[in-house]
């Protein structure tokens, strides 16, 4: 079996995200070296999504909104995130609702949401990618702080996109591990996944992951090829074997690319290889 921890279907307000190709792109941006778009993106199609999830064995993905302050076309909003896992359970088991960064005098939207999202639609917790404010921020930022400790308060899992930026003109000094470094240690009885895992700063990562026991990683594409992608094959081989987890990104890549990838990796045994792919998710979201 397998779960793929972190996809955006191609429905509702995920098309607006603009890791969303136009129709005319063969290719994504940041891994147009890869194979060409599958069709479901760039038909726009759930039912080539779903054919494509049962082509390379998935069994069910996780859904990860995400939450824009300055820019709400461009977010997803929690009764999308909800209403997918509603409609398609036999396909996706868990979401996480997209927070953003509050503007000055804008945490209470975001709190709401948070109250929404865990109390009354039961997602798993909530999705923070403050690269994508305006400005740019940290994952330590104090604006986001009363966000986590209301997803800490509800029991929910803070899922982080932490990575070099999107853009030439973006700091990559904000992808530095040690603002999660402060944030799992504020919060010690939080879980907190990070996608991308914070590459480039891929050791230092892994050096969070060691000393901070509620830290998951999630390298998503960047665990298959890129430089430094065998350190966290060598950290699941040693002590990340239980917080290492799969996910293809979609639809950043293609799910078939990513399965092949992963499973081509050079784990020390099928054991760890199956908690990457799925048994550490699910046990992280209490389904196993």
């Amino acid at each position: 079996m397998i779960i793929d921890f972190r996809t955006r279907p191609p429905s509702r307000s995920f098309t607006s995200l603009n890791i969303f190709p136009k129709p005319e792109e063969e290719r994504t941006k940041s891994f147009g070296w890869h194979s060409p778009l599958p069709p479901s993106v760039r038909k726009r199609s759930m039912d080539l999504f779903v054919q494509e999830m049962r082509d390379c064995g998935i069994s069910w993905g996780v859904l990860w909104g995400r939450g824009v302050s300055h820019r709400p076309d461009e977010s997803t909003s929690v009764a999308d995130v909800a209403d997918l896992i509603a409609e398609h359970p036999q396909h996706f088991r868990a979401g996480f609702a997209g927070i953003g960064v509050p503007e000055p005098g804008g945490i209470r939207r975001w709190l709401d949401e948070v109250d929404e999202a865990l109390s009354v639609r039961k997602l798993a917790g909530i999705s923070v990618d403050a690269q994508f404010s305006f400005p740019q921020a940290r994952s330590d930022d104090p604006r986001l702080y009363p966000i986590y400790q209301r997803c800490a308060d509800l029991g929910g899992i803070l899922a982080l996109t932490v990575s070099r930026g999107t853009e030439p003109h973006e700091n990559v000094s904000l992808a530095n591990p040690e603002a999660v470094d402060r944030v799992a240690g504020d919060f010690p009885d939080m879980k907190i996944v990070v996608s991308h895992a914070f590459w480039p700063w891929v050791l230092e990562g892994l050096g969070v992951a060691f000393r901070r026991p509620n830290v998951y990683l999630c390298p998503d594409p960047y665990g298959m090829g890129m430089p430094g992608y065998l350190e966290w094959v060598q950290a699941a081989n040693t002590f990340l074997e239980d917080r290492l987890i799969f996910a293809s990104t979609y639809p950043r890549m293609g799910m078939q690319e990513a399965v092949e990838g992963y499973q081509a990796l050079p784990f020390k045994n099928d054991t760890v290889r199956e908690k990457v792919m799925y048994r550490n998710a699910a046990a992280l979201l209490g389904l196993d």
